[in-house]
């Protein structure tokens, strides 16, 4: 697995990054690849779309390509084909996109695999309580809610899109970013008070430059893991299954 840390680059370049590598991967020119990267501030919406209860009242949206955010400013918004609904990407918020080829044909083992990456990856360096979505916080019974969370708090988001059985899109990690941003939308369908971030939830007197290092280190080390895992079983011999033009969850 190849892995492309930008460090701060916007929204768009990234998303034309992330098509660009999907094509190679799904011509087997490249290997799996995990890009790491920080966002200026955006919103972005899945493919369930953009309500108009995403959007709270104190929060104007003058048109549907951005939203003002009270004392913040304007922020822009931009529609991708990831699952999911609206969601917020910023400073502090550490952002991954696997590219990753799916030989098991199996998007909800993928989704299941992210999110138990991020629960380990967690809990090893902040010792953080991280778990699934508990189930008195589903939107609706027997829903498919991903996402990493710690008790009630919501920590880490899961949007993707498969396309010709290769994923892009991926996760995002909330480290020290400012939850205003999401206080002015129901992010991914939930209230915006009900997200959190690892410096929260450790307190002030953490070095989150250390924990940010620890935890990319991290994430590199495990998808690593889940990427040799998922070529192992690509030589294995299974039923044929179409790849689809493309697929999303959240």
């Amino acid at each position: 697995m190849q892995v492309l840390d930008l460090g701060t680059k916007s929204y768009g370049e990234t998303w034309e990054l992330q098509k660009q590598l999907l094509e190679k991967r799904a011509q087997g020119l490249i290997e799996d690849t995990l890009v790491l990267v920080e966002h200026p501030p955006v919103y972005t919406v899945g493919r369930a779309g953009l309500a108009s209860t995403d959007v709270n009242p104190s929060a104007a949206q003058d048109a549907p390509t951005e939203i003002k955010v009270r004392k913040l400013g304007a922020v822009p918004v931009v529609e991708v084909e990831r699952g999911g609904k609206l969601t917020f990407h910023g400073p502090g918020q550490l952002v991954g996109y696997p590219i990753f080829d799916l030989p098991h044909h199996d998007l909800r083992r993928y989704l299941r695999d992210v999110e138990r990456a991020l629960m380990s990856i967690l809990a090893e360096e902040t010792m953080l309580p991280a778990r699934p979505c508990p189930e008195t916080l589903l939107l609706e019974p027997g829903q498919l809610q991903t996402g990493v969370w710690i008790r009630d708090k919501k920590i880490a988001s899961i949007g993707i899109a498969v396309k010709r059985w290769v994923a892009y899109h991926g996760f995002a990690l909330n480290l020290s970013t400012d939850l205003r941003y999401f206080e002015a939308i129901e992010p991914c369908g939930f209230h915006g008070s009900i997200m959190t971030t690892v410096e929260r939830e450790m307190g002030s007197a953490v070095d989150m430059r250390k924990i940010t290092d620890n935890v990319k280190r991290a994430l590199v080390a495990r998808f690593s893991e889940l990427s040799a895992g998922y070529q192992v079983a690509a030589q294995a011999p299974m039923a044929t299954t179409p790849r689809p033009a493309e697929l999303g969850s959240f």
